[in-house]
């Protein structure tokens, strides 16, 4: 049975999305120190594949399910993979993601689509596959990664922050519902984390934004969002704030929402 509080992490099974670069990468080496068993995910098998033997390096027993976090044939498939080769994980970290550069008024509805089912119902897949067998096997800990954008809406990111807002919504109610059920879920909330999710970030067409945002730039680093990232699952926290001074845009929205909204029109967005 898993308890609530400190939690060792050595021999735990643990499965992370979106593993091949950033935040997902940083935790991985992270865990892979701490004594884990990894299973890596991303659709970049290439960069996998080196995040893995890294991890390996360090002592870990580690396994790759590259797949595209887009395709939900693929989405279940690895997930059916996962409990067909692993049995109940430990804990599963729904990290892949992608970002969006475009105003409301030129993003197609596929885009919208194409972001709420990366970042949303990839998520919710991986975890109603997963939730039977932690049930069975006393519990298990599912952490996924909104951001602050997931608080409030932020220009050229409309698709993006809806996307956020969901993963809000389903993993605050699964920590409601499974709270006596040995299910422990922890939602992620990163602000400026230096990372290549400005870049990834799609345009209006589909197209990769291609550079590095100056806010981006000079956030925090994956390894320290990582650290964070560990202890709020130590402590059990039901959703982590990450980032810098960013953060106070939270609580200026929570406490003072008129100076927040004069606020937010007025920030670059890039």
């Amino acid at each position: 049975m898993h308890k609530a509080g400190i939690m060792d992490f050595k021999g735990k099974k643990i499965w992370i999305t979106g593993a091949s670069s950033g935040i997902g990468e940083a935790t991985s080496m992270k865990f892979a120190k701490l004594g884990a068993e990894l299973i890596i995910s991303s659709h970049e098998p290439e960069e996998l594949e080196r995040v893995c033997k890294a991890c390996s390096d360090l002592g870990a027993k580690c396994t790759m399910i590259p797949f595209d976090l887009s395709k939900q044939d693929e989405v279940q498939s690895a997930a059916n993979k996962v409990i067909e080769d692993f049995g109940a994980v430990d804990i599963f970290f729904s990290n892949g993601g992608v970002s969006q550069r475009a105003e409301v008024l030129d993003t197609p509805l596929h885009i919208d689509r194409f972001i709420m089912e990366v970042n949303y119902f990839s998520g919710i897949t991986i975890t109603k596959t997963l939730l039977p067998a932690m049930l069975k096997n006393g519990g298990g800990h599912i952490v996924a990664t909104s951001s602050i954008a997931g608080d409030f809406g932020f220009r050229l990111r409309s698709a993006y922050s809806a996307s956020k807002h969901a993963v809000y919504g389903f993993y605050e109610t699964l920590r409601a519902e499974m709270k006596d059920k040995g299910i422990k879920a922890t939602v992620v909330s990163p602000g400026r984390v230096k990372t290549n999710i400005s870049v990834n970030a799609i345009d209006k067409q589909g197209k990769a934004h291609g550079k590095m945002d100056a806010g981006q730039d000079g956030g925090i680093t994956a390894e320290k969002c990582a650290d964070k990232i560990i202890k709020a699952l130590k402590k059990n926290k039901p959703v982590a704030y990450i980032g810098g001074k960013e953060l106070l845009m939270v609580y200026i929205k929570r406490f003072f929402p008129r100076i927040f909204f004069r606020i937010v029109s007025k920030i670059d967005p890039t």
